[in-house]
């Protein structure tokens, strides 16, 4: 099926705001047009309560949100967001975190990890999983279950929530009982899949931009094969959580996700994985305007209250 309309007049006015080539794009300028178009965009949904917080990590500080749904203990989804580690903040996915927090009926975790390229990788992925370690350690005070802690995110961000998954692993805690990973870079053990040959231009993320992000985040290609940026080439992909896994039919990264998801499954965890039609890389933002990217963002978040509900009934 073609693209969505809605969609494809998004990226019909975002593709206008970029430069003909991408050596003249300024990442403070990017932050600054995506921030307003994402602003206009979003609609945010009533939550019992929105706490912003700064919490203390090892040599820095770095903002989180913090979405509950009710006064009670409640699980809770430590949530990334995404934008090729350059962009979004915690302002730009206010919405998405809004939503899944009613939808999941838990407490929804947004961090904002430091971005490139003035912090180049891995600062962002240990920002990540030092943001998770600290809300499991201070489960109590923010009223969350730790029994019941997922990670989740959006692109760059469903890397990031991965990867922090990942490293939970290596360093024995805090436990995760699911991933929830809207169009995840995940990287590649084969050559270069269909989709980032037959989306590779004008559907938003497109071949150049990829490349002039990786350039901002990383300091030089050997890093690309890294399991920190390539979760698919970690060897604690067997012990991660059952996940929930979404990718987009025109979107160059359907493929790397689809690879990942068969790869967890190989490996026996658990996956929910679907493909959405007419939809591109970054629909969980437009949910609210588009009916088939509301359905998929609804049926991501009543995957993970599932698995809420299952762990709590456990003996």
């Amino acid at each position: 099926m073609p693209v969505n309309p809605t969609i494809q007049f998004y990226l019909n006015q975002f593709q206008n705001q970029l430069p003909t080539t991408y050596d003249q794009l300024d990442p403070l300028e990017l932050r600054r047009q995506e921030d307003a178009m994402m602003t206009r965009f979003q609609h945010r949904e009533h939550v019992h309560e929105v706490e912003d917080r700064l919490i203390p990590l090892p040599g820095r500080t770095i903002p989180i949100r913090i979405y509950r749904t009710g006064h009670g203990i409640a699980p809770a989804l430590v949530y990334y967001h995404g934008g090729g580690y350059v962009t979004g903040s915690l302002d730009t996915h206010d919405a998405i975190c809004r939503t899944i927090a009613n939808e999941a009926d838990c407490t929804v975790i947004s961090v904002s990890y430091r971005l490139a390229p003035e912090h180049k990788f891995p600062t962002a992925v240990y920002d990540s999983f030092d943001a998770l370690a600290w809300v499991a350690e201070h489960a109590v005070t923010l009223r969350v279950d730790a029994s019941r802690l997922a990670v989740g995110g959006d692109s760059a961000g469903g890397t990031l929530a991965t990867v922090s998954a990942l490293i939970a692993l290596e360093r024995g805690g805090p436990s995760i009982v699911h991933q929830l990973l809207f169009y995840p870079v995940t990287g590649t053990e084969e050559n270069l899949p269909l989709s980032l040959i037959e989306y590779a231009n004008g559907y938003l993320l497109d071949e150049g931009l990829i490349r002039w992000f990786q350039q901002q985040y990383f300091n030089d290609e050997t890093e690309l094969a890294h399991p920190y940026a390539s979760p698919i080439l970690s060897p604690y992909l067997a012990e991660l959580p059952p996940t929930t896994l979404l990718t987009a039919e025109y979107d160059p990264l359907r493929d790397l996700g689809r690879a990942y998801a068969n790869k967890l499954v190989s490996l026996g965890v658990p996956v929910d994985y679907k493909n959405y039609a007419g939809l591109i890389h970054g629909f969980a933002n437009y949910y609210f305007y588009v009916p088939e990217a509301k359905r998929a963002v609804r049926e991501a978040a009543r995957s993970l209250r599932d698995t809420f509900a299952h762990e709590k009934t456990r003996p």
